[in-house]
């Protein structure tokens, strides 16, 4: 039922619930009142069911889980590159990073865990948006501003980028949310779907010393091993 509602952007109402669940209409009224009383669910104006502000404080424990079964995952990336490395989710709008293992090297960068940032200008965020397919309605309501010289700012040149994502199976923040500073991250999926997204960064001199393509093969062999233990029985 909840997956219902967030395939349908948050809101739904009887009969896109049905066609998407395949459960009779008595059934869908009964789960309705029970996430209705826990405030998982809560009812429009015009009579269509939404998610419910309950679910942030169950999402909030989900993403601290996530980022702690995550480390052993993002010390791996650590080793296979000599850089730090993130874990990352959308959030509404929002790409926030919820996990992360430093660099061992002395100069270093950090994204603090809990930050939450637009997603057109950091290659997590571009990884997490390629596979949506309200990409373009998500860019058009948070606009994309410039934080360099080299951000993207048109939503066409991002859909365009995103296609690029979606092609090589990586993506690229090329100095874009912050000058020196570049990253790469893959997507990470517990079966079809996109829940996540792994990156490393550093500094530009070092990150454009690996070599791109054996880099972004190793992050996503380790972004599939780490999908596959959260991935739920029977996920597809």
């Amino acid at each position: 039922m909840l997956e219902a509602l967030a395939d349908h952007g948050g809101e739904a109402g009887l009969s896109e619930i049905a066609a998407r669940t395949g459960l009779p209409y008595g059934t869908i009224h009964r789960l309705l009142r029970a996430l209705l009383v826990r405030g998982y669910v809560h009812q429009e104006s015009d009579r269509r069911y939404a998610l419910g502000s309950a679910l942030v404080r169950l999402g909030g424990a989900a993403e601290r889980m996530v980022g702690v079964r995550a480390q052993p995952y993002l010390e791996k990336l650590v080793d296979l590159s000599g850089e730090t490395a993130n874990l990352a989710v959308m959030e509404g709008d929002f790409v926030v990073y919820v996990a992360q293992a430093a660099s061992p090297r002395r100069l270093r960068m950090f994204a603090e865990v809990g930050r939450r940032v637009l997603p057109h200008s950091t290659a997590v965020g571009k990884v997490l948006l390629a596979e949506r397919p309200d990409a373009a309605a998500v860019l058009e309501r948070t606009g994309l501003p410039r934080r360099t010289e080299h951000t993207i700012t048109s939503v066409g040149a991002m859909l365009a980028e995103l296609e690029a994502v979606r092609a090589r199976g990586y993506a690229m923040d090329l100095g874009e949310e912050e000058l020196g500073v570049h990253c790469l991250a893959v997507p990470v999926r517990d079966g079809s779907r996109v829940i996540a997204g792994m990156s490393i960064s550093g500094p530009m001199e070092r990150i454009e010393a690996l070599d791109r393509d054996e880099l972004a093969q190793g992050l996503r062999r380790i972004a599939e091993e780490f999908g596959a233990e959260v991935r739920p029985p029977g996920g597809s």
